[in-house]
């Protein structure tokens, strides 16, 4: 797992093909290696880190990226005036603490949580039942590396 710091090559990838022609959102910016990967391919891409000194460097990382608004504060505060999208990789935390995030996507949307361990059940992982359960959703887990997962839903309604 990352444990906050940069993203993984294999799930920057996985972003950039999801990102593909699509207005797009991240919560948790960090240090921009995700948001600079969702920008290489997304029509737009709008990115909210908390923290402001990650903020000036993902700034940096993203400086030549005309189609990028990187936002720092409350990603719930800060993302609903620009929703919806149709991708949202959500990396800012636990997203079983912020089940609002899925109604940041438009109907066909797409969300990402990475930073997953692999095989875990379904039942008994908030995150995972959040994303399998919710009846908006259908959901399905890939592997990003042999020891990392991401969960890719899609909204259908």
């Amino acid at each position: 797992m990352t444990r906050g710091g940069s993203s993984l090559p294999e799930v920057q990838c996985l972003l950039a093909v999801l990102a593909a022609g699509k207005r797009c959102a991240e919560t948790g910016t960090a240090f921009g290696e995700g948001a600079a990967a969702i920008a290489s391919t997304a029509v737009s891409l709008v990115t909210v880190e908390r923290d402001e000194e990650r903020a000036a460097l993902a700034r940096t990382r993203v400086a030549g990226c005309d189609n990028v608004e990187l936002l720092v504060g409350d990603w719930r505060d800060l993302l609903p005036p620009h929703a919806p999208f149709e991708l949202l990789f959500f990396d800012a935390g636990a997203l079983d603490a912020a089940p609002e995030a899925i109604d940041l996507l438009a109907r066909g949307g797409v969300l990402v949580k990475d930073d997953l361990t692999p095989g875990r059940a379904i039942d008994g992982d908030p995150v995972r039942e959040l994303l399998f359960h919710d009846p908006r959703l259908v959901a399905v887990e890939i592997l990003t590396t042999p020891t990392t997962a991401a969960v890719v839903a899609a909204r259908r309604r």
